[in-house]
């Protein structure tokens, strides 16, 4: 299948060292590791725009804003690096993303990552964790790949799906180029993902997290299989045919080091509207659990070279903003 698109730069021009001996300043934090507690609220478009720029405004040496497209209805898709001297790729130092918000309708990881920001550059230089996270790693936080989706999906939506394709009803998590065919949801890319492709291309990034809700666990590739690449919808009754890749051994290590760290989600317990869904661990091949042609997940691995996982961080796709805090600790 052959995408028809171009790389664009995302680095900066100039970098300066503006943070180079970093000096670890003890100040006491909130019960949610901050040092202003931050309100625990959702965020249309319009106020995760102003937190992200407020971001970038107040830590200009740790941080770089910057877009990588617009959505159907022209809605920038922002990145927020996060680093010491942010800006240029430095050979040795790892590129990491997250993605949030793919689906509309599922929007603790949006919520999530608004929250991860604020967590990194407040305890920068004051926890000796973050501050080695931030200055050996350029970490890039896309809050919402999918902002048109949010804007027309509707709280306590725990598993309907308003708001969940983007503006053309297209399912974008259905719509990357795949290794075992293509069918009419991914036969053209949208806005959203030729972007999405483009930055990935563009940036060497080694990890990638892609964060989902509807369920408590880590997924990993492959996400489809020879056998069955048909996009399905029956979700009573999944096609399931383990495929794991060659680096199994590496994506179930990374899969596990997120579900043990996790309050919850090593125990597998299952969501209460699938009841029969389990996962040993909280981990779960992704074409094990149920087949899925052209996912993000996969063409990250296979064409971007990251390992990506797929995080299912909550049953409950669209909160109330009174359950955010638990879904943060």
């Amino acid at each position: 299948l052959r995408v028809n698109f171009s790389l664009k730069s995302y680095e900066a021009d100039e970098v300066s060292d503006k943070t180079k001996h970093p000096r670890i300043v003890r100040q006491s934090a909130d019960q949610y590791g901050f040092l202003q507690t931050p309100k625990f609220e959702h965020h249309n478009f319009t106020a995760m725009e102003a937190i992200i720029h407020d971001l970038a405004g107040n830590y200009p040496s740790l941080t770089r804003l910057y877009s990588i497209g617009k959505s159907v209805q022209q809605r920038d898709l922002w990145v927020l690096e996060i680093t010491r001297n942010p800006g240029k790729h430095i050979p040795g130092k790892p590129e990491v993303k997250y993605i949030a918000n793919m689906h509309g309708n599922e929007v603790v990881g949006r919520e999530m990552l608004l929250l991860y920001a604020r967590y990194l550059l407040q305890n920068y230089n004051r926890t000796e964790r973050v501050t080695r996270l931030v200055n050996n790693t350029r970490l890039h936080l896309l809050f919402s790949m999918n902002p048109d989706g949010y804007e027309i999906s509707e709280i306590e939506d725990k598993d309907n799906l308003k708001g969940r394709a983007n503006a053309n009803n297209v399912d974008l998590n259905r719509n990357f180029p795949d290794q075992f065919g293509r069918n009419r949801y991914n036969k053209k890319q949208e806005p959203e993902t030729l972007a999405v492709m483009n930055w990935s291309l563009s940036i060497p990034f080694v990890l990638s997290a892609n964060l989902h809700g509807g369920a408590l666990v880590a997924n990993y590739p492959f996400d489809d299989s020879p056998k069955d690449f048909a996009y399905s919808n029956d979700y009573a009754n999944p096609r399931t045919v383990n495929n794991p890749t060659e680096e199994n051994e590496m994506f179930q290590y990374l899969a596990h080091t997120y579900a043990n760290a996790h309050t919850t989600m090593h125990l597998g317990q299952p969501c209460p509207s699938y009841l029969r869904e389990s996962f040993k661990d909280g981990i779960t091949n992704g074409a094990a659990w149920y087949s899925v042609t052209g996912g993000m997940q996969d063409w990250s691995y296979i064409v971007g070279g990251a390992y990506e996982l797929t995080l299912e961080v909550g049953c409950n796709k669209f909160p109330k903003a009174h359950e955010l805090p638990a879904f943060w600790n």
